[in-house]
């Protein structure tokens, strides 16, 4: 049996056992985004969280305490991301052998529950408030609405380099992203108030709100939910890598092929591969490792 195990920089270690080879795959690709980034947003996003409930209270708006509940999933999340991140990294010991990547996973299934909880709370409240609608004084949430606009955008350029490298990292990119786009939605909905008095439109609104965040934070629940239960990244063809491993020279037979995700950074292969070849098994693993 062969064992590879291969990284970044490509290095491999073998180990021979007869004819028969099982080959072990890691990839990792650290993203650039460092504490600080975490640092900035979370505590940007704090500050905005605490402003928004205020202001939302005083002036009654319904849409602008949704998106205070999103900024504040946001802080938790980024918490959560940030922590993941810190624990990935330790070593290996004789209780994790693997160390402890996975967190980084069940930090993005946790944060995907914590916003559908927060999104069903908004809709709930939402909808009392369509038919005892209160007076929304627009051209304060307006005011915070549009200062949400800038944090959140200046936020998510944090994460921007690292969101096509780690798909923790992207969560975040995507979800401060939504909440600079959803405090446009909010602005809007403030200046309609403003100027024509229809109170009607800020439980509406919040429930759109609610809506277009529940479809991403639903994709990224069931993306999280499968990869805690080992299931194949959606961005890899299991079929294709397995024919891709039958078209080496001398490859004869190949069975209980296995490919999951070690963290939301690093995805596993295991394989075993019967092989017809007078080759070492040193250099038919050179042979995978290096194309």
């Amino acid at each position: 049996m062969i064992v590879i195990n291969l990284n970044a920089q490509n290095k491999t270690h073998s180990h021979n056992d007869q004819h028969q080879n099982k080959s072990r795959a890691h990839t990792h690709n650290h993203a650039p985004t460092g504490g600080v980034a975490f640092g900035v947003g979370i505590g940007l996003n704090l500050i905005f969280v605490v402003v928004e409930i205020i202001y939302g209270l005083s002036a009654n708006s319904m849409s602008l305490v949704a998106d205070a509940a999103y900024n504040a999933g946001d802080v938790v999340g980024l918490g959560l991301a940030w922590g993941a991140m810190l624990l990935a990294k330790r070593a290996p010991s004789s209780s994790h052998t693997y160390g402890l990547r996975r967190s980084t996973i069940f930090a993005t299934l946790m944060n995907a529950v914590l916003l559908l909880v927060a999104i069903g709370g908004v809709i709930w409240e939402a909808i009392g408030r369509l038919t005892h609608p209160g007076s929304v004084e627009g051209g304060t949430v307006m005011i915070v609405a549009g200062l949400g606009v800038l944090i959140n955008g200046v936020s998510a350029l944090f994460f921007f380099r690292g969101k096509d490298h780690d798909a923790n990292i992207k969560g975040a990119f995507l979800h401060l992203a939504a909440d600079a786009a959803v405090s446009v939605g909010v602005v809007i909905a403030s200046f309609i108030i403003s100027k024509t008095g229809w109170q009607m439109i800020d439980p509406i609104m919040s429930i759109v709100i609610s809506l277009v965040i529940l479809v991403s934070t639903w994709a990224l629940f069931k993306d999280a939910l499968n990869l805690s239960l080992d299931a194949v990244p959606g961005h890899i063809d299991l079929e294709k890598v397995k024919r891709t491993l039958a078209e080496f020279p001398n490859v004869s037979e190949i069975h209980d092929l296995h490919i999951w995700a070690m963290s939301t950074t690093e995805v596993a292969l295991t394989a075993h591969i019967a092989v017809s070849s007078q080759d070492t098994p040193v250099d038919f693993l050179k042979t995978i490792a290096f194309q």
